[in-house]
C-alpha cells in the first residue's frame, strides 16, 4: 500500500486525502488545528463553489451539506455610476446551481470523517525541517498549506505572475438578517457590485455554523476609500465600516442590510496578498521533493470567486494522476506532469482573474452593458464562473467580443 503525506487541511488537502483514502492508499494528513479549533475559529474564506467543483465532491460522496446550503441559481452584476446609482444591473442564470459552505463547517466535518474512516491525522504545524524528516517514510509528500514557511520552498514563476504586489484589500463579514434582493426575491444569486476605480462588493448566500447566512465581501483598490480595514480588530467595528461603505458606494445593497448582525464573533476577516503562480516542486534540504497543491502554487485574487473551485479541481487532477501512476515512483517528471494537468484548467482562471483586476477595456464594458439587454449574454458570463475556459471565446479579444455580441443580437 502506497504511503502519502498531505500537509494542510483545506479544500484541496482534505478532498485529496478523502479521495486517496477511498482508493485504498495509506494517507497521513497534517493540520495545524483540530476540527474543533477550526469550527470555533475565525472564518477563513469567501468560498462559492460552482457546478463542476461541486461534482467532484459528489463523485467522492463527501457533499454532506448539499441539502442544507442555499442553492445559488444566478450571478448578477451591477456597476455604479458617478452618483452611486446603477448604470448596469443584470443577473445571469446558472446552468447548474452553485453553493457556499463556510469552510469552518466543511473542513471540520471532513477532518472528522477522514479520522473516522481510519486516516492518520497529525495535529502539528509543519516546518521545512519536519518535512525533511517525515518525507523519508512516504512515497509522496504533498504541500497543501497555502501560508507560512512551507510556501517559501516553491519559487515564484515570474512569467506567469504579472503582479508583485496585492491588487485588492480584502474585507469579509458573515451576517444574518440580510433581506432578499428585490429584483429576484424568488431565487438566490451571488451579486457582484463594481464601483469603478474604487473596488467591488460581493454578496453571496452561504451555510455557516449557525445556519443560513450571507457574506458581505469588499475588495478595495489599495490606497483607495475601501482600504480602511487594516488594524480593525473589533468585529462590530468591522461590520459598521462594511455597512458605511455600502451606504456610500452601493446604496441598493445597503437598503437590504439595515437589520444585519454578525453570525458570530469570528465572522470577520481582512487581509491582502499578491496573486502569484509558483514553481510546483519544492526541494527539501535532504534532497527530497514535494509537490505543491492548489493555492500553494497558483494563488489568484478572489475577485472571480475561483479559490475553492480551483482547489477542488486541483485535488481531482492530482487524485487521477496518482491513481493512474500505479506503483511507479513519484519522481520529478511525474510531479511536473501532475501540475501541468492541473494548469490546463488553472491557466484560464489566472488569465481571467488578472484581467478582472485591471480597469476594464471598452469591449468588456460593452459586453457587460449588453448583458443587461440580452439575457443569453448574461447567462454565458455567469456560467463562465463555472468554466472560465469559455472566456477565451468571447471576453479577452475585442474582435471575438464584437462578433459574439453581433451573433446574439442578430446585428
Amino acid at each position: 500500500m502506497r504511503k502519502i503525506l498531505i500537509v494542510g487541511a483545506g479544500q484541496s488537502g482534505l478532498q485529496l486525502a478523502l479521495g486517496l483514502q477511498s482508493k485504498g492508499y495509506d494517507v497521513t494528513l497534517m493540520s495545524n488545528r483540530t476540527a474543533d479549533e477550526i469550527r470555533s475559529g475565525r472564518v477563513m474564506s469567501t468560498q462559492c463553489m460552482f457546478d463542476t467543483a461541486l461534482q467532484h465532491e459528489r463523485d467522492l460522496g463527501i457533499n454532506f451539506w448539499e441539502s442544507q446550503a442555499p442553492r445559488i441559481e444566478g450571478l448578477g452584476v451591477s456597476v455604479a455610476g458617478p452618483d452611486s446609482a446603477r448604470v448596469i444591473d443584470w443577473v445571469g442564470r446558472l446552468g447548474g446551481y452553485a453553493q457556499s459552505v463556510d469552510q469552518r463547517v466543511k473542513m471540520a466535518g471532513w477532518m472528522e470523517t477522514f479520522a473516522q474512516r481510519g486516516g492518520r491525522l497529525v495535529i502539528h504545524g509543519a516546518a521545512v525541517g519536519d518535512l525533511d524528516y517525515f518525507s523519508r517514510n512516504y512515497d509522496l509528500v504533498l504541500v497543501a498549506a497555502g501560508k507560512g514557511e512551507l510556501v517559501s520552498m516553491f519559487g515564484r514563476d515570474a512569467a506567469r505572475s504579472p503582479y508583485s504586489e496585492p491588487q485588492r484589500a480584502l474585507a469579509v463579514a458573515y451576517v444574518h438578517g440580510l433581506g432578499p434582493r428585490p429584483e429576484h426575491p424568488d431565487f438566490d444569486a451571488v451579486r457582484c457590485n463594481v464601483v469603478p476605480g474604487v473596488g467591488e462588493l460581493f454578496v453571496m448566500p452561504t451555510l455557516t455554523t449557525s445556519g443560513r447566512a450571507d457574506i458581505l465581501f469588499w475588495e478595495g483598490v489599495p490606497g483607495g476609500p475601501l482600504d480602511v480595514f487594516q488594524g480593525v480588530k473589533d468585529p462590530a467595528e468591522h461590520l459598521a465600516l462594511t455597512l458605511k461603505l455600502m451606504e456610500t458606494f452601493t446604496p441598493w445593497e445597503h437598503a437590504r442590510a439595515t437589520e444585519v448582525e454578525l453570525t458570530d464573533a469570528g465572522g470577520t476577516l481582512a487581509g491582502r496578498y499578491a496573486p502569484t503562480v509558483r514553481n510546483p516542486i519544492g526541494r527539501l534540504p535532504g534532497g527530497g521533493l514535494v509537490l505543491g497543491v492548489a493555492d500553494v502554487v497558483v494563488a489568484n485574487d478572489p475577485i472571480t470567486g475561483q479559490g475553492s473551485n480551483s482547489a477542488s479541481k486541483c485535488a481531482a487532477a492530482y487524485l487521477a494522476a496518482i491513481v493512474e501512476h500505479g506503483e511507479r515512483p513519484f519522481d520529478e517528471e511525474w510531479m511536473r506532469g501532475a501540475f501541468d494537468r492541473y494548469w490546463q484548467t488553472a491557466q484560464h482562471v489566472t488569465k481571467w482573474t488578472n484581467a478582472m483586476l485591471a480597469p476594464p477595456p471598452e469591449h468588456v464594458l460593452n459586453l457587460l452593458g449588453a448583458a443587461g439587454q440580452l439575457q443569453p449574454v448574461a447567462d454565458r458570463f455567469a456560467n463562465g464562473f463555472n468554466d472560465p475556459a469559455d472566456f477565451e471565446n468571447f471576453f479577452f479579444d475585442p474582435e471575438k467580443t464584437n462578433a459574439y455580441l453581433a451573433s446574439v443580437s442578430g446585428a
